[in-house]
């Protein structure tokens, strides 16, 4: 039969069984009319953007999929999205995939219920697939600041919401044909509730105008992370991908798909240490924050234990509350130190464990030689904060300049100490479970550095 035949009777064949799409899996918009109106048009596709491009190399899953010969800009801002998502995701309880897109172009549709949903989507899907994000124009894309913002940290494209929508998603066909993934929230809107919502049809038209497969994906966690209307708190995220559907799938299957994926996608935050819930509930409150106080004034008077012990275990179990911990604990020291040197300036003489004789020889020698400003030293040479107040108030040391320079001193070292252990608490989010075991860590980690410290000054 000579083709020009041939391609009528094809396209009769189509038009006879329009609509008739199956829903066997990934493949199965390749079987049937329809999808051979897919493949022609993926030929088609692929032989026009192979004019002129022999160095594009074909990536791992065949024609269509992603280059990897060589890292193009698009997918290397891809590369950077991922990793600062997932940098931030991290941080803030850590992130988790389950399955995996299909190896060419395919359009994501997800639950959505946070603001959050977007990184986390970012975070866990391949860079090679340069997912790009369809956002609300009238809200991301109405000032200039929110639409950089979106196209760089997010590489979303603007969608209508008022009229004009759909062309907007079908502009994405031909990203969809190059190996692209396109993430559209079906939905249209943040749920409240936890509940996926009823799907609109635009995702799935524009699959079916691309034959490219619908990919469901669940996500869960994010709106405990960022809430609709409320502040960015810890939790871990989970992001499950499943099956692809045919691009003939209505908005009702992947709803359903969606939901049953999601109902499988537990956020439940991870086993937690009752040691730590102890602690969290100590460090959190009024009586944290006097605690942290009372410390450092202890030991910059007296006591032995650094009050960055304290921080480590205080911040560590609720990183939160970590900011004010170590306010606390510098107000204490600065104060302590004040009445240190003000009792030593009057031939008090405290009693100071585990110091020497050699650190006081030490610390008379840098304020004879730079008076107040010798305790800048302090956070570097081992040499307890209490030995530097008294000696200070031994050598009659303005009581003025002693503040303004052990501010200085303490104040950096305290706040980095407290910052460093809220950032580890907040990667070790997810073993919580095993708190206990850090503090015995923690302490004996401590006991080993003062006791080195105390030998070097011996």
């Amino acid at each position: 039969m000579p083709r020009r035949l041939r391609r009528r009777a094809a396209v009769a064949g189509h038009r006879r069984g329009r609509g008739r799409g199956g829903t066997g899996g990934a493949l199965a918009f390749a079987a049937g009319p329809s999808g051979e109106r897919c493949e022609r048009g993926a030929r088609r596709h692929g032989r026009g953007r192979g004019r002129g491009r022999r160095t594009v190399s074909v990536g791992p899953g065949g024609p269509g999929a992603a280059p990897t010969a060589a890292l193009s800009p698009s997918r290397l801002g891809a590369v950077l999205r991922r990793a600062l998502w997932w940098l931030v995701l991290t941080v803030t309880g850590g992130v988790r995939r389950h399955g995996q897109l299909p190896p060419r172009g395919c359009v994501v549709v997800a639950n959505h219920s946070s603001h959050a949903d977007t990184a986390a989507l970012l975070a866990a899907l391949d860079a090679r697939h340069r997912p790009a994000i369809g956002a609300a124009a009238d809200y991301w894309f109405a000032s200039p600041w929110r639409r950089r913002v979106c196209r760089v940290l997010a590489a979303g494209f603007p969608v209508r919401r008022t009229g004009g929508g759909m062309d907007d998603l079908l502009s994405m066909a031909d990203e969809l044909r190059a190996g692209r993934a396109v993430v559209l929230f079906p939905e249209g809107t943040r749920g409240a509730d936890g509940a996926v919502g009823a799907f609109h049809r635009g995702a799935l038209v524009l699959a079916e105008r691309a034959c490219v497969p619908v990919v469901p994906v669940a996500i869960a966690g994010t709106d405990r992370l960022l809430p609709k209307h409320g502040r960015l708190r810890s939790s871990p995220v989970r992001v499950r991908i499943g099956e692809p559907l045919p691009p003939t799938a209505t908005p009702k299957d992947a709803r359903a798909a969606v939901a049953a994926l999601h109902a499988r996608t537990p956020a439940e935050p991870p086993r937690d240490s009752p040691v730590r819930r102890r602690v969290a509930s100590v460090a959190a409150s009024r009586l944290g924050l006097l605690l942290a106080f009372v410390w450092a004034c202890a030991e910059a008077l007296s006591w032995p234990l650094m009050p960055e012990l304290l921080l480590g275990v205080a911040c560590v179990a609720v990183p939160r509350a970590a900011l004010r911990l170590s306010f606390a604990a510098l107000a204490g020291s600065l104060a302590g130190g004040l009445l240190a040197l003000q009792l030593a300036n009057t031939g008090l003489q405290l009693p100071a464990p585990l110091t020497t004789d050699r650190m006081r020889a030490e610390v008379r020698q840098e304020l004879a030689a730079e008076s107040a400003s010798a305790v800048r030293h302090q956070p570097w040479n081992g040499i307890p904060f209490k030995v530097y107040a008294a000696e200070a108030g031994r050598a009659d040391v303005p009581a003025a300049d002693w503040f303004v320079e052990s501010a200085r001193a303490r104040g950096g070292r305290t706040l980095t100490v407290g910052a460093a252990f809220a950032v580890l608490g907040l990667l070790l989010c997810r073993f919580r479970r095993h708190y206990g075991a850090y503090v015995t860590l923690l302490g004996a980690g401590f006991a080993a550095g003062l006791s080195l410290v105390v030998a070097g000054w011996s």
